[in-house]
């Protein structure tokens, strides 16, 4: 990473000293691992969805027990779009920023009422740009969708099993910004922003860093974006802190901000203030676990610029100790400067 100047960027929220002191605080911490990848010689020109359909089931993530359905289906309407099987007669719920309805531990997409909702949906539509798949409708008999005990390997397996086709009725546009935007929350130290891509390369480079009170601690990756290198993070699992854990079993049948009973010591990471109550994924060959920074880049951010409307994006996405709350705000102060443009 480049020493930026704080000046060259267009800022949407935060000031100016907050912004270089993020900047420097990023730049200062080391890479644990990078990976890179050519430019496409042609990027594709139409989009894609699935040439069949395919379904996976697993335990619900808020109900104990309960055992929850996504099945996928290929379609050439552009984006992506839930459709609740258990509502009749409810719409289709459009995958996109503007159906964001929560953010704060979670993204909560919501279409006409508040029944008509999709939880936790990043560990779903972050396949969208990490695979690749432009145009899918889902149908789920739930607003509480599985939680796997491999991250969400199920999902991307069975989206690859489906085979990706290209819909020729459909043209396929990358977007990038014009020029450098930042967002900074200056309470919190944290950083998002988006450099623009050259007129000839297509690719999207992720580099985000994260710094946890706990056993996580500080982790940096840097990638860019293609389907062999998001497959890793299809593997890292959804974490808390080991209060957050206890809270969940003590406290979540009766307080629905902790109501996450579908966690297990399988399907989550449980960090505790200097150890991991449970065996982490991912990790180097000096033994340090990437399985948070992963999630935070493959789960979470680009599920949050899979919400972006359709099409592809290009550039390069700095991420410093950010979540779900903040890339919505950002994505979204980006749409509504009306910043994207069409690349090359």
């Amino acid at each position: 990473m480049s020493n930026f100047d704080a000046n060259s960027f267009h800022l949407l929220n935060g000031d100016r000293m907050s912004l270089q002191r993020a900047l420097a605080s990023m730049a200062a911490q080391a890479v644990d691992l990078q990976l890179t990848s050519p430019p496409e010689p042609e990027p594709p020109i139409c989009a894609t969805t699935i040439a069949h359909s395919a379904k996976v089931s697993g335990l619900a993530t808020y109900s104990c027990g309960q055992r929850r359905t996504l099945r996928f289906l290929p379609t050439e309407h552009p984006g992506w779009h839930f459709k609740r099987t258990d509502l009749s007669g409810a719409p289709e719920i459009p995958a996109l920023l503007s159906s964001v309805s929560e953010s704060n531990r979670a993204i909560v997409l919501q279409a006409s009422s508040s029944e008509n909702r999709i939880r936790m949906s990043e560990h779903i539509v972050c396949h969208r740009l990490g695979l690749g798949i432009d145009n899918l409708l889902i149908e789920t008999d739930s607003e509480d969708p599985p939680l796997f005990d491999s991250g969400s390997v199920e999902i991307a397996e069975a989206l690859r099993r489906a085979d990706i086709a290209d819909v020729t009725s459909c043209p396929l546009e990358h977007h990038t910004v014009a020029a450098p935007v930042a967002y900074v929350n200056p309470k919190r130290g944290s950083l998002l922003a988006w450099l623009p891509a050259k007129a000839d390369d297509s690719r999207l480079h992720l580099d985000v860093a994260i710094d946890f009170p706990t056993a996580i601690g500080r982790q940096r990756l840097q990638l860019d974006l293609t389907p062999t290198n998001f497959e890793p993070g299809t593997h890292a699992r959804t974490n808390c802190a080991a209060a957050e854990w206890r809270l969940a079993h003590l406290l979540g049948w009766l307080m629905p901000r902790y109501r996450n009973l579908g966690y297990t010591r399988e399907n989550i990471l449980i960090a505790g203030k200097t150890r991991y109550l449970n065996e982490p994924r991912l990790c180097l060959d000096n033994g340090k676990s990437l399985e948070a920074v992963w999630h935070r880049t493959c789960m979470d951010l680009v599920a949050a610029l899979s919400l972006l409307p359709h099409g592809r994006i290009a550039g390069t996405i700095l991420s410093y100790k950010a979540g779900h709350a903040m890339d919505v705000a950002f994505l979204t102060a980006i749409l509504k400067h009306n910043l994207l443009i069409i690349q090359g």
